[in-house]
């Protein structure tokens, strides 16, 4: 049996089971879609924008649940606050009610799913889906360009800031991002971000170094998603946006305390080579040849 055949197996077992194909889930009168997205919203509300990143919901999908929503007085759809070009939706009294029961009638369905096994079962099947819903989130991931100076895109960088200064011996103090951020724009670099359910969990950006040659830079997966392949996923995305580019090879540093990012780059097929640059936290440089179309080893 593959990987997915026993992947559609479970799929098949598990929707019947927790009531996915049932017109009313949950027997609240209204569709899993629905339900999904006032559970997602939860009783304070959430951004719209947020929520179909969150849901991998396209716009207008999203439109006509929320309509279908507000005609039942659940929730109310306004302007930010914060920011009128976008909207946020926000649950009515009625609303905070239902997702109420929805949270108790699925805590019920739950424990009357896992009644008949016994505590060791139970304890197999919690770290089987553990490890089973982690990953396929991480099979999910969405990476995507954005503009390296945007607030995405700073935001991303800061935490990969934040975790090296905690890292480094001697902490980290990488200079001005945001001036350094149009270096990782198009035409000659690009900036990329990873998000798992709308939730930014990795970045890396590319620059020039010259014509032929490119660079990659502020490389950070969240440490919650290591183990995942999403730094290898990350990886690959950056060169490939390198020989989109026209880069014919990409160079990169690390600092000799990063071992697993060092380890990594072996696998991936980077040679070691001496020191190409002047920045005062890299004890350990790498370069790899590129093909335009796709990425090789060299």
């Amino acid at each position: 049996m593959t990987e997915t055949d026993v992947l559609r197996r479970f799929s098949r077992a598990w929707s019947q089971r927790i009531g996915v194909l049932e017109e009313s889930y949950l027997g609240q009168g209204r569709s899993l879609g629905a339900s999904r997205l006032l559970y997602e919203m939860g009783s304070d509300g959430a951004g719209v924008l947020g929520l179909r990143r969150r849901l991998g919901l396209d716009s207008g999908y999203l439109s006509r649940l929320l309509r279908g929503l507000e005609d039942e007085r659940l929730v109310e759809v306004r302007a930010d606050q914060d920011d009128a070009r976008r909207r946020v939706v926000v649950p009515t009294a009625k609303g905070r009610r239902a997702i109420r029961r929805l949270e108790q009638r699925s805590e019920l369905q739950a424990e009357a799913l896992v009644a008949p096994l016994g505590d060791s079962q139970r304890r197999r099947l919690t770290e089987a889906l553990a490890t089973a819903e982690r990953l396929i989130r991480a099979a999910t991931c969405v990476i995507e360009p954005v503009e390296a100076g945007s607030e995405e895109g700073l935001g991303a960088v800061a935490q990969y800031v934040a975790e090296l200064a905690v890292r480094f011996p001697d902490g980290f103090e990488p200079g001005d991002l945001a001036a350094e951020a149009p270096a990782m724009d198009p035409p000659e670099g690009r900036f990329l971000v990873a998000r798992v359910d709308g939730a930014l969990v990795a970045c890396g950006g590319v620059r020039r170094l010259s014509r032929s040659r490119a660079e990659i830079k502020r490389m950070w997966v969240d440490d919650a998603w290591r183990g995942c392949g999403l730094g290898v996923r990350m990886l690959r995305a950056l060169e490939d946006a390198a020989a989109d580019l026209g880069y014919r090879d990409v160079r990169l540093d690390t600092n000799g305390t990063l071992t697993e990012a060092i380890a990594m780059y072996d696998r991936a097929g980077y040679r070691r080579i001496e020191c190409y640059n002047d920045n005062p936290y890299a004890d350990v440089w790498f370069a790899k040849r590129l093909c335009v179309g796709g990425t090789t080893g060299s």
